[in-house]
């Protein structure tokens, strides 16, 4: 596999000021065959499924199948698939015997006992052992979204070379309705429930007006991550925050 060497200050600074799309763009062309991007079909998800069909409706989605979602989001994965025509979604599920052993230790119902351990066994892992494979992936996560994702950087580099793109960085909670509305792209059909952030259907409660987005996920608990965008540990000198200079002289080549 082929180690990439960038320049995560330069490309960040310009990234700074680009559209979704271009990002996108330059990503599918520098990682060319060794990109995937993760989507839980939930809200807002049809936008950067939507992008990214555009550009390659043959890039490889990853789907976290838990075995706990709605059936409205398998439904709407359905749905979205053949709209955007992506022909490589691949679905993600634990290990037979991790998953015996999470359910011989905590019973039938995990997610009531230890959501993290059943995070990890159901999500984490999948996800772990499936990245490996590619030199990047991609996801649709938002800096307004939580307080841990207000510090996310557009490129960023694990530990071990695997390098995580968000294009979406910037977008707000009415951009992305925008989007959606400008190409036509139906909703999650629980959002007009009041579903705003969908996981799986026993961690997953409709908001109160005025609540923060992801607020209905693990209500009642600290908890307001899965694990797969935490898991990782960033590069040393990874951590810096978004520069703001002027794109003229570094943006990167789209």
């Amino acid at each position: 596999m082929l180690v990439h060497e960038l320049d995560l200050e330069k490309l960040n600074a310009g990234f700074e000021t680009l559209k979704p799309q271009e990002i996108m763009d330059w990503a599918f062309r520098e990682f060319s065959g060794q990109i995937a991007m993760t989507s839980s079909f939930g809200p807002e998800s049809g936008v950067l499924l939507h992008m990214a069909s555009l550009l390659d409706p043959k890039v490889p989605v990853l789907f976290l199948e838990t075995g706990y979602h709605f059936p409205e989001t398998l439904e709407y994965k359905e749905s979205l698939v053949r709209r955007f025509g992506l022909t490589n979604v691949i679905d993600l599920k634990a290990e037979p015997q991790a998953k015996s052993d999470l359910e011989r230790q905590y019973g039938q119902a995990p997610y009531e006992k230890q959501p993290d351990e059943c995070c990890r066994v159901h999500k984490v892992e999948p996800l772990d052992r499936a990245i490996k494979g590619y030199e990047a992936w991609m996801s649709g996560i938002r800096r307004q979204q939580t307080d841990f994702r207000k510090s996310i950087r557009i490129l960023e580099e694990y530990e071990g070379g695997v390098f995580k793109l968000s294009p979406l960085a910037n977008f707000t909670s009415r951009d992305a309705w925008w989007y959606l509305k400008e190409h036509g792209i139906p909703q999650h059909p629980l959002f007009e429930k009041g579903y705003l952030s969908i996981g799986c259907w026993p961690c997953t409660r409709p908001i109160q007006a005025g609540d923060d987005e992801r607020s209905g996920r693990w209500a009642g608990k600290a908890k307001k991550e899965c694990g797969i965008h935490t898991f990782k540990e960033l590069k040393p000198g990874g951590e810096q925050e978004p520069e703001k200079e002027a794109a003229e002289d570094i943006a990167p080549e789209i």
